[in-house]
């Protein structure tokens, strides 16, 4: 998918700022049952169809305002991804601005995770 240039502007200043990491990242850390909240932050359409198993819905477009009721501890390990890795760059700078000190958006998102089999569901 080709992005506007003002778009990809925003998320590279965005990524600046963000730690990332890529979904082998995210997979062993779930594997390894570390203590984190995985975030999807694409629709909710998106989001239906399937996604990682355990993550919690909060578009992009609501979760500045939802992350704290549902998430309220500033310290919480929170792994952001969306279907490549912008979406979820730009989250990942608010919720730090927000005050979250352990936000990471995972580079490569839903389509990096599906293409390596990772698994997935719709429940």
């Amino acid at each position: 998918m080709a992005h506007a240039p003002g778009f990809l502007k925003i998320v590279n200043d965005a990524k600046s700022r963000v730690r990332q990491c890529t979904v082998d990242d995210l997979k062993r850390k779930l594997d390894a049952q570390e203590h984190l909240v995985v975030v999807d932050v694409r629709e909710e359409s998106e989001f239906a169809r399937d996604h990682i198993p355990g993550s919690l819905p909060l578009g992009k477009g609501i979760i500045e305002r939802d992350i704290e009721a549902r998430v309220p501890e500033a310290d919480t390990p929170l792994y952001l991804y969306c279907g490549g890795g912008f979406r979820s760059a730009l989250a990942a700078d608010n919720l730090q601005k927000m005050g979250y000190r352990n936000v990471v958006s995972v580079d490569g998102g839903y389509r990096d995770w599906k293409a390596k089999g990772y698994p997935l569901t719709s429940d």
